[in-house]
């Protein structure tokens, strides 16, 4: 039995050695078939980028998100501090593969272009300023950044294009510089001085809490196709990296005691007392750990008051309230905002009769409140005590009767419902923004109108509200009147289709109409198309509108086939139903044979200013069209934008003639041979055409006289509901 035993020990043995070695071998192939990549980086920029203690190795924030990027794209990195002066002049050394960091791409020194990676993570900037020193309007500001940082200066100087840069080479400098007041601050990103600050020398430095403004984190190269390739597969191993793996190093790394004394730091931070306690050594070492600890608390907390965020009630803070209206208004250039600055009228007295903690629950229950009826899309913030600013969206009346109901009401009865006879009485300024607020984005500009406003109220004691500007809030509220009953009004047929007839003025018969639209709004009454189509239009809505148009022209014609008159409609196209992403050829291929109706019913009318902004997609919509039977014109040509090389270029079949030149102010005579010759242009085209606008008969003469026989216009017709168009068309 002992053999056997042993045979079976040897046995496991070999299989175990076998096992090893095949992994072990595995491992050494894997690592032998990455690719290698060299990736220069700075060694200045503790925590992100320094040089390892024991070897000398570049760490740091920046190396451990670059080293999984790469691992995740298949390379083995390699990373070499860089000894040029800046990144730019690193750039024109062809030995890196890539460099770090860039916030964008950005020419080298000797000029040459560059691409850049997707983002590793976002690093803000903010500024570092004396204690006993406030800063400046910041347009204004005197700031020392580091020489290496000319990326990030260059992109300032487009944000702040008044701010002064003065540039130096270490942080020692810099810091002289500010308590020379040779400049107001000092800029770095918020992961630096996380560590610069741990220095007890700059004990007399702080760091203003709020952003000045956020950079990208990439890995940048010279733009040739060989490093193209080495990018965008960066950019595969980039986007591996989760979201927890890269807090988890930022974290790691910014929660490190990194900094070392030197004797200098223990000269200041004990001066004679060192000498005077040396043989307390143990006395010493303590109170060293205890100062230590008590300056990264002061950083901890100055980092902390970063957070966008109230912390009791959970709106945003001013500066958090700042950022978040920005974004939004960036984003949403279309959408119709008010910004409300609001507080509550007796809130001291609330405070001193019931007690603080009631009155912070007061603003807890405000705040719940209002947030159950905000949308992402809007935003909340508490500037100080019981001010609040909101940005909401211009929705009507009707929206702010909710808001009463919903939010205002609650808090009014807040301790009512408690059993107490206090009310809660809330003041609010209101300030619709107007297009230049977009425009230009100036958030504490608008909160101060909307607080004249609502000073307004207070002062008055008439109303809960007051606008800053009403006429502009009478007008956005007709557009939300406009945008938010569309749907209804094309289900419930509130919209109907007119036709104005189109003549042929030399036999005094009807060839065919323009279909036109009349809205019968239920607050607004009738509105004609100047009323609401460029609202549609900037709402992105007008496709809808044009759609049911031509669905109810399709039905009509239909009908009219059906009691044998065979008629021709022209539909406007707005420049906007024709897009990438939209088959509008196939639109009206499926129309008519749905309806049953031939495309030589349809006349499709495109305007003449859509085809000077969009040629090549009109063209090409135009050509398929007319390839499926449709007659396509050119709708309003001479009002303002012809040009001769449209029509070489645009494939029509009718010109719709703008009369613009036969009335108001100007020569006559001018406008009379000026339209002369366009028509006979036309004709010589081998075109159709018709004159829309004639309002008088010496119009329609003129017209006849020069060969211009087909017209359209309130001298012969006005548009009409179909029962009248159907009336003239059965008589002819």
């Amino acid at each position: 039995m002992k053999p056997f035993f042993r045979l079976r020990t040897k046995i496991i043995f070999a299989v175990v050695f076998c096992a090893v070695f095949l992994s072990s071998f595995s491992m050494i192939l894997a690592e032998e078939n990455q690719d290698p990549i060299l990736i220069g980086v700075p060694a200045d920029r503790c925590p992100i980028f320094y040089r390892n203690e024991k070897d000398g190795d570049p760490v740091g924030i920046g190396v451990d998100l670059m080293r999984i990027a790469a691992e995740e794209a298949g390379y083995q990195a390699v990373f070499e501090i860089i000894q040029e002066e800046t990144l730019k002049d690193a750039l024109d050394n062809g030995k890196y593969d890539v460099i770090l960091p860039f916030g964008s791409s950005i020419e080298s020194t000797s000029g040459k272009k560059t691409i850049v990676s997707d983002n590793l993570m976002t690093t803000p900037f903010t500024f570092v300023r004396q204690n006993s020193r406030s800063l400046p309007k910041i347009d204004t500001m005197r700031v020392g950044m580091l020489h290496s940082l000319q990326g990030a200066i260059d992109t300032l100087h487009q944000k702040f294009p008044e701010m002064i840069f003065q540039q130096y080479e270490t942080m020692d400098e810099m810091v002289r510089a500010l308590r020379d007041n040779q400049v107001d601050a000092l800029l770095h990103n918020s992961y630096v001085w996380s560590y610069v600050l741990q220095k007890p020398g700059y004990q007399d430095l702080v760091i203003e809490p709020y952003e000045v403004f956020t950079m990208d984190f990439r890995a940048g190269t010279l733009d040739t196709p060989e490093k193209e390739a080495v990018i965008a597969r960066l950019n595969q191993g980039i986007a591996g990296i989760t979201d927890s793996q890269r807090q988890a190093i930022i974290l790691d790394y910014t929660s490190r005691r990194l900094y070392h004394y030197d004797l200098s730091d223990y000269l200041h931070q004990y001066g004679l007392i060192a000498f005077l306690i040396a043989l307390l050594f143990l006395s010493l070492i303590i109170i060293a750990w205890l100062r230590i600890r008590n300056l990264r608390l002061e950083q901890e907390e100055k980092l902390q008051q970063m957070i966008d965020q109230d912390p009791l009630t959970g709106a945003l803070s001013m500066n958090g309230f700042r950022k978040k209206a920005e974004e939004l208004l960036q984003a949403h250039p279309d959408v119709p905002y008010y910004l409300s600055y609001s507080n509550i009228r007796n809130f001291k007295f609330i405070n001193d009769s019931l007690g603080r903690k009631a009155g912070d629950d007061l603003l807890k229950f405000w705040m719940d409140t209002t947030r159950k009826h905000l949308t992402e899309e809007e935003a909340v913030g508490r500037l100080s005590g019981d001010h609040f600013v909101f940005l909401r969206h211009l929705a009507g009346e009707e929206k702010m009767k909710e808001d009463t109901k919903n939010v205002f009401e609650p808090v009014e009865n807040y301790f009512i419902r408690q059993g107490r006879e206090n009310r809660v009485q809330v003041c609010s300024g209101i300030y619709v923004l107007t297009p230049q607020d977009y425009r230009v984005i100036d958030v504490d500009h608008m909160i101060d109108l909307a607080r004249v406003a609502e000073q307004r109220v207070r002062e008055t004691h008439k109303g809960d509200y007051a606008f800053y500007n009403p006429e502009q809030w009478e007008k956005e509220k007709q557009v939300s009147d406009i945008i938010n009953h569309l749907p209804k009004a094309l289900e419930d047929g509130d919209i109907q289709v007119y036709y104005q007839p189109q003549i042929d003025y030399s036999a005094n018969r009807i060839i065919g109409a323009e279909a036109l639209c009349r809205w019968d709004h239920a607050k607004l009454g009738w509105l004609q198309p100047e009323g609401f189509i460029s609202t549609l239009e900037k709402a992105g809505l007008i496709f809808d509108l044009d759609s049911y148009v031509w669905k109810r022209v399709c039905q009509d014609l239909k009908r009219w086939n059906e009691m044998g008159i065979h008629q021709a409609v022209s539909v406007n196209v707005s420049r906007d139903d024709i897009r990438d992403d939209r088959d509008i050829p196939e639109h009206f291929r499926k129309l008519t044979e749905t309806w049953g109706i031939s495309p030589d019913q349809l006349r499709i009318e495109i305007t003449e200013t859509a085809f000077a902004e969009n040629p090549e997609l009109l063209i090409t919509a135009t050509n398929q069209l007319r390839a499926l039977g449709f007659k396509v014109e050119m709708d309003d040509f001479g009002s303002g934008y012809s040009s001769l090389h449209m029509l070489k270029e645009v494939p029509v079949d009718r010109i719709k003639l703008d009369l613009h030149f036969l009335t108001g102010s100007g020569d006559q005579e001018k406008g009379r041979t000026i339209i002369s010759c366009m028509i006979q242009m036309v004709h010589s085209l081998g075109l159709e055409l018709i004159a829309e606008g004639v309002e008088t008969g010496e119009q329609a003469d003129f017209l006849l006289r020069k060969g211009n026989y087909d017209m359209q216009g309130y001298y012969f017709y006005r548009p009409m509901p179909v029962e009248e168009f159907e009336k003239l068309i059965f008589r002819k």
